[in-house]
């Protein structure tokens, strides 16, 4: 049951925060408030270590401190902000979260790159009133990176603590 949450929580809520920030240019305090929750809950029942588990807490309050910095500049979003710091916090502070925030950043420089280059082409105009495509095709909002933020989660959380918990308890 506990595998079951651990391969469940984490990328339903980075799929639904891409999704969310892809339709709606927000994601919902909902997200990271139900990824803050779930590893409180679920990492001491893991065997977590509690000197382990405070790391854990200690990046998400570091990742938080420096997103809010950015926020606070208008470089960064408050939802995304919110999301990174609940995903260090499943990440870690060690090379887990180097490696998700790497991932992100990459996949939010193509991504950045990408609508930019939509943003001028014909197909923007056409494609503008699409529920999908229309944050993108629009030039006064942002870059919705909840996107790669999702994308960096999925892609390195197979290497997180909790999931190499899980796997090795399904293997075992």
């Amino acid at each position: 049951m506990l595998e079951a949450v651990i391969f469940i929580v984490f990328p339903f809520c980075m799929l639904f925060a891409a999704i969310s920030d892809m339709l709606s240019m927000t994601i919902a305090n909902r997200v990271p408030v139900l990824l803050v929750v779930v590893f409180a809950l679920v990492a001491p029942l893991a065997g977590m270590d509690w000197a382990t588990y405070g790391w854990h807490f200690a990046a998400a309050g570091l990742v938080l401190a420096v997103t809010f910095g950015l926020f606070a500049l208008g470089g960064m979003g408050g939802g995304d902000a919110k999301l990174l710091a609940a995903t260090a916090m499943w990440m870690g502070l060690n090379i887990h979260l180097i490696e998700y925030l790497v991932a992100s950043t990459f996949i939010g420089g193509l991504l950045t790159l990408a609508i930019l280059a939509y943003r001028k082409s014909p197909l923007a105009a056409v494609t503008s009133h699409n529920p999908f495509l229309r944050h993108f095709a629009d030039e006064a909002t942002g870059v919705p990176y909840g996107i790669a933020l999702g994308v960096g989660g999925l892609l390195t959380y197979s290497d997180s603590p909790l999931m190499a918990w899980a796997l090795t308890r399904l293997a075992g």
